[in-house]
């Protein structure tokens, strides 16, 4: 059992039920699923591209990514319907809790000049969407075997009904959001 499910089961739990007055601890909002997508635009030239992006998003989940393809054709972009053009991964029970202890205390505070998270990027059923600029932050990743740095996009998925759950769900678990 992980840190953060230990401590979630444990402490937060009983919190969240006190604090938005949920009569059933099975009612509770709980982490779904984090699901990690790195778009690598640039594998409509360079196939080779998005192998690296594949290795590097590999080594910060644990667990192999899968390739995205292309819905429809683009022509101005030179894209074709079925072409691949990202990865992504979903993690779910144990290595999610994992990663999102480690995303909380490890990488979002080595972000250059972070002042927190914006709390406007919940989606209105409950779920956070998170972008980073950077793969770099990652201690997984060696810099030195990085060709070229890479986004990602971030979601967290919970069961919350609402905007308000979700956020005091993301809170209790310690996700440092910004002072509106």
């Amino acid at each position: 059992m992980s840190r953060l499910y230990k401590k979630y089961k444990d402490e937060i739990v009983a919190e969240i039920q006190s604090e938005l007055g949920i009569a059933n601890k099975m009612a509770v909002p709980r982490l779904e699923k984090i699901v990690l997508n790195m778009g690598a635009g640039d594998a409509i030239q360079n196939i080779k591209s998005l192998d690296a992006a594949r290795v590097e998003l590999g080594q910060i989940t644990g667990q192999l990514p899968v390739i995205g393809r292309a819905r429809k054709s683009i022509s101005s972009f030179k894209l074709r319907k079925g072409q691949a053009i990202a990865c992504f991964v979903t993690l779910r029970s144990r290595r999610m809790y994992e990663f999102f202890d480690r995303l909380v205390n490890i990488v979002l505070p080595r972000v250059r000049d972070f002042k927190g998270v914006s709390p406007k990027s919940f989606d209105g059923r409950g779920n956070y969407t998170l972008g980073l600029k950077d793969q770099l932050v990652f201690p997984e990743i060696d810099y030195t075997k990085v060709e070229r740095s890479r986004g990602m996009n971030i979601t967290i998925v919970t069961s919350a009904r609402d905007d308000r759950e979700a956020l005091a769900l993301l809170k209790k678990l310690g996700m440092p959001f910004r002072e509106a």
